[in-house]
């Protein structure tokens, strides 16, 4: 029979702790600190909700990173932690050697369980594991005097019961507590719900905001616009899915759209640290893309203007801002620009040729004349790693150029090429086997100068299946060529 290693003291005392339901903050508060990291997690996995409330109100630290703890817990946890809060909230004295001033909800790795971990592995002593090197993990916003709730929300279509719980719970205390959040994604909510979280937040604390609208118009995005001015450190922004709105207005409608449109444009120029923009889908950008480029105060790392319809003046605009020119992420797909003339992207890609580590211009329909303008730029971006190609229409001659001058790219990791015009029959039908042949060659020749790693040419998506067939690492057809 194998003998088994009998729990240490530690464990034995927080077991003991576990099992007294009485357990109140005036016992608490004589416990030593080196307990509380320990106790608190066995008391959290446990789903003691009476300890867990009693050590909230009692925690002796200025952090209680609860949030990396509660992945998988469920509305009663959460409601302990909050009634917790509460209680803390409620106590005239907190004692001396403690007092929290960051609860964070985030459910993120946190530096301070593994300060405890190691000191519960006897890596270190808990003498050393006083509170002044507890502060040194704290958020930039933790030191100072007014209790922080900090939490991370995505919120899609609804809202489930913990974010519920935790929403009606800050909304009401948002007098007493400053409620912070870094990232935020909301999808597809009403706007007076959105109203009402932004409203419990503080908001020059965001730092990433995603707005997926799923068929927003102009007129409910302009009732977030003071507080998108009001995201003074956001870094991180990306809007999608707004469509035009009508105006009744008699022969005003032009007039009035278009002052929503500069009003909500203005709002940039108050985002000072904005670098990675994205707007997916945004109708108004046509013919106000200079407007939105000129208000940016830092330059851009990521650019992603896709789905949408632009103007000569607006693709003129991106050669003409230097807050372009040092990116590394343009994204540019479903962007149609057969129409126009792309010397401005040329310009653009020469400006970004040390810095640019992605390029999607994905169904942007360019021909050959397109391609043959590009190519030149392309092939001086030294630390371009991705690259997609797919849905634009390239002759075997011009694609094979391309791969050409792009051979020496070094860090070139995904590529995503067209399938030659040359596959399709006169009705427009994919050759299987003529599309197997030259891709087949192309990646042969490419071979020949480097090793590319993840290639892959793709057909037009089939009007009848919905499908493509792919050539890369295997053939993969769709589904009407596989009969």
């Amino acid at each position: 029979m194998s003998a088994q290693t009998p729990p240490t003291l530690l464990k034995l005392a927080m077991q003991a702790l576990l099992r007294d339901e009485t357990l109140d903050m005036s016992a608490l508060d004589k416990l030593p600190m080196v307990f509380f990291p320990a106790l608190f997690k066995e008391a959290l996995t446990g789903r003691h909700t009476t300890t867990v409330k009693a050590m909230v109100a009692a925690w002796p630290f200025p952090c209680l990173p609860v949030g990396a703890l509660m992945k998988t817990a469920d509305l009663e946890t959460l409601q302990a932690v909050l009634a917790g809060v509460d209680t803390w909230l409620q106590r005239k004295f907190h004692s001396r050697r403690g007092k929290l001033q960051v609860l964070d909800l985030r459910k993120k790795h946190h530096e301070f369980w593994s300060i405890w971990a190691d000191a519960e592995d006897g890596d270190c002593s808990a003498e050393t594991l006083d509170e002044q090197q507890v502060v040194k993990v704290l958020p930039r916003y933790a030191l100072r005097q007014r209790l922080k709730v900090v939490a991370d929300l995505w919120l899609m279509y609804c809202l489930n019961e913990k974010q519920a719980c935790f929403l009606h719970w800050a909304h009401q205390r948002k007098g007493s507590i400053q409620f912070c959040c870094m990232e935020m994604k909301i999808w597809a909510l009403p706007v007076y719900v959105i109203r009402e979280v932004l409203n419990v937040f503080h908001l020059e604390y965001i730092e990433e905001l995603e707005l997926n609208m799923l068929s927003w118009d102009l007129l409910k995005l302009l009732q977030l616009t003071p507080y998108l001015g009001q995201m003074r450190n956001l870094r991180k922004l990306l809007l999608a899915s707004i469509f035009k709105t009508v105006f009744l207005i008699g022969n005003r409608t032009t007039d009035r759209e278009e002052k929503c449109v500069r009003n909500f444009i203005s709002q940039f120029s108050k985002l000072n640290c904005l670098q990675h923009l994205s707007m997916n889908g945004m109708y108004f950008l046509r013919d106000h893309l200079k407007q939105v480029l000129g208000c940016l105060m830092a330059p851009l790392e990521t650019l992603s203007i896709t789905s949408c319809n632009l103007s000569q003046s607006d693709l003129n605009s991106l050669s003409e801002c230097p807050k372009l020119f040092q990116l590394k992420h343009l994204d540019m797909k479903h962007v149609g620009l057969t129409s126009l003339d792309l010397r401005p992207l040329q310009i653009l890609l020469e400006n970004v040729a040390d810095t640019l580590q992605s390029l999607d211009l994905k169904a942007c329909w360019i021909s050959d004349s397109h391609l043959t303008m590009l190519i030149p730029a392309l092939s001086k971006c030294s630390q371009l790693a991705n690259v997609s190609f797919y849905d634009n229409y390239f002759s075997m001659h011009n694609l094979r150029k391309l791969l050409q001058h792009t051979a020496n790219l070094s860090k070139m990791n995904v590529e995503q090429y067209p399938a030659p015009l040359e596959c399709y029959d006169e009705l427009g039908y994919i050759s299987t086997e003529r599309f197997t042949q030259l891709c087949a060659e192309e990646i042969d020749r490419l071979r020949a100068i480097r090793q590319p790693k993840y290639i892959s040419f793709a057909t037009l998506i089939c009007s009848r299946c919905g499908e493509r067939s792919v050539y890369g690492q295997e053939l993969r057809l769709c589904v009407c060529q596989q009969r």
